[in-house]
């Protein structure tokens, strides 16, 4: 096999895996674009936004990720004015400590850390206020 598709076919196993991770990639000269949100509202009291389903991704703060987009866009329907790209930036980290330093209170009382970052500990979290905001 000729190694320009040895190193094809290794490049789309890598993406495959990566974008089942709820990655994705974005090389080098890839520009973040502003994505749109598809709400969906779960029987479980969660909101899903079309981009990523899981509870424990935790989103680049340089690179486009599905679950960047998943979270911003969870912002924004809470109320906050952010740019959903992708990229988990300091205005959506910003955004995202507000909203874990207000889980933290009453009535919610969550119990999470204060990082600015959506992980295993804040995604259901985030996904119930949104859903009740």
């Amino acid at each position: 096999m000729p190694a320009w598709k040895w190193k094809k076919r290794t490049t789309t196993a890598a993406a495959t895996l990566l974008l089942g991770t709820g990655l994705v990639l974005a090389g080098p000269a890839t520009t973040a674009q502003a994505a749109t949100c598809s709400y969906t509202y779960s029987d479980e009291s969660y909101v899903y936004a079309g981009h990523y389903s899981g509870m424990t991704a935790v989103p680049s703060k340089t690179v486009v990720t599905s679950s960047g987009a998943e979270a911003q866009c969870l912002l924004k329907e809470i109320g906050y004015s952010i740019t959903v790209d992708g990229v988990f930036g300091p205005k959506s980290q910003a955004a995202l400590r507000d909203v874990q330093t207000k889980l933290n209170k009453a009535p919610f009382w969550a119990g999470i850390t204060v990082d600015g970052m959506p992980g295993p500990e804040t995604w259901p979290h985030l996904r119930f206020y949104a859903y009740y905001y």
